[in-house]
């Protein structure tokens, strides 16, 4: 691989820190299972209903980054424009359901925080990562995962810092403490987004089109489409529900524990969990930098199988946290090596548009992961309900393996097909 790197780090590192300073904006969705009880408790509201908030959110980030990738690939937008408004959207999003909050309005927190803040998080996710990756096509895998890392991290500045901080500020007002942070994400992510923006044009670099036939194409994206889905789903249903997961086996093995008790070991759990759900990103982006993709996903479907099969059968809160953070890293992995996947396998002229389109997966488990979730707990014993949802991830994992074998989802580095990596990083078949 070329190690000269086309770009000075002068004008490539800000777009990278500021891509990943936004995503950490963005990434505070995964902290929601820290305000589901206290909205249940507040409004009188389901498990289904409270979320159905955070499902909608995802399910609207998918979308909106598809049609965002479309935009970059068409240059009718700015990489510029479409991060500041996404970091905007999500902060507006934020002061919506403050007001939906104060006022007990189920439909129109879903449009706040759900439909605007979810648009938001779609435009503000795909730029970064489809601009960094122009930037460093020396180091595609390292530098997605740590731009993704951020989203990560997210969930750590939500539940260690910002919520507990607005909490303590209003006393514990769920409406005042959203529109305290909603200004927040306004401010820092429109400051953010402003240093999204492309490399300039030639510069020495390939650019080089896909030389798969159509009809192949869109099959193995298919294929990366369903494999992603696999990963996405557990992830994003242990997630939603991290928290509540814990208090229920600590309220099994531990009867008396105090409320308090239990809401710190929630909030200490997604804390951990977005370390290694960050972590995740930049590790496993390095690894696919050395062993490929596919290889990678393969080794983080097997990790996942086996805390899966673990997960029922335990009763130690401190081994269920340990096997929940190694989930979480190898589910904030897939979302680093998805970029540098993209590209190798379609080139670089359609990567934003069909790394976009790929997120869609993200919304379709998004909605279907968490509801699943919930449903079971609304509906069966809280142990019955967990057990399920372990049973159906491990067979989920199992599904992704097979399909992280395919010889359509292998790059060509992978099939040991000579190529040549040009300056833009993009793999080209060589006469050899």
């Amino acid at each position: 691989m070329n190690s000269s790197a086309p770009y000075s780090a002068f004008e490539r590192w800000p777009v990278a820190i500021a891509g990943t300073a936004l995503q950490v904006c963005l990434g505070t969705v995964y902290a929601w299972s820290y305000f589901q009880a206290p909205i249940m408790k507040a409004q009188g509201w389901s498990n289904e209903a409270v979320t159905w908030i955070f499902s909608a959110a995802i399910f609207c980030l998918g979308l909106a980054a598809a049609w965002a990738g479309w935009q970059l690939k068409q240059g009718k937008l700015s990489p510029r424009f479409l991060a500041m408004t996404g970091g905007v959207l999500f902060g507006l999003g934020h002061l919506v359901s403050a007001a939906a909050l104060a006022w007990g309005q189920w439909g129109l927190l879903l449009f706040g925080y759900g439909v605007i803040g979810g648009i938001g998080l779609g435009f503000g996710y795909v730029v970064p990562v489809a601009t960094a990756v122009k930037w460093f096509p020396d180091k595609k895998g390292f530098v997605t995962g740590l731009v993704v890392m951020g989203f990560g991290l997210g969930a750590l500045l939500m539940s260690k810092v910002l919520a507990p901080l607005t909490f303590q500020v209003f006393n514990g007002n769920l409406a005042q403490a959203f529109a305290a942070m909603g200004g927040v994400f306004i401010v820092l992510g429109a400051l953010a987004g402003w240093w999204m923006k492309n490399p300039p044009v030639g510069n020495g670099a390939v650019r080089t089109e896909s030389t798969v036939p159509d009809s192949i194409a869109w099959g193995r994206f298919a294929l990366l489409w369903l494999l992603f889905f696999c990963n996405i789903f557990v992830g994003i249903s242990i997630i939603s529900f991290q928290s509540p997961l814990l208090q229920d086996l600590l309220q099994r093995t531990r009867p008396g524990i105090s409320a308090s008790d239990l809401a710190a070991a929630g909030a200490t759990l997604i804390a951990c969990g977005a370390i290694f759900n960050g972590f995740g990103r930049i590790f496993w982006g390095a690894v696919s930098d050395r062993i490929g993709q596919s290889h990678t996903f393969s080794l983080m479907f097997i990790a996942q199988i086996g805390a899966f099969l673990l997960l029922p059968s335990l009763t130690s809160p401190v081994f269920f946290g340990l096997l929940v953070c190694a989930i979480l890293l190898c589910f904030g992995g897939g979302f680093s090596v998805l970029p540098s996947y993209v590209h190798q396998l379609f080139g670089e002229k359609p990567m934003a548009m069909l790394f976009g389109m790929a997120l869609t997966a993200w919304s379709v488990a998004g909605i279907a992961g968490p509801r699943f979730l919930a449903w079971l707990r609304d509906h069966y014993p809280a142990q019955v309900a967990s057990t399920t949802v372990y049973t159906v991830s491990a067979i989920l994992m199992a599904a992704g393996l097979i399909l992280s074998f395919l010889p359509a989802l292998r790059t060509a580095r992978e099939e040991k097909i000579p190529v040549r990596i040009g300056v833009n990083g993009t793999e080209e078949l060589t006469a050899d």
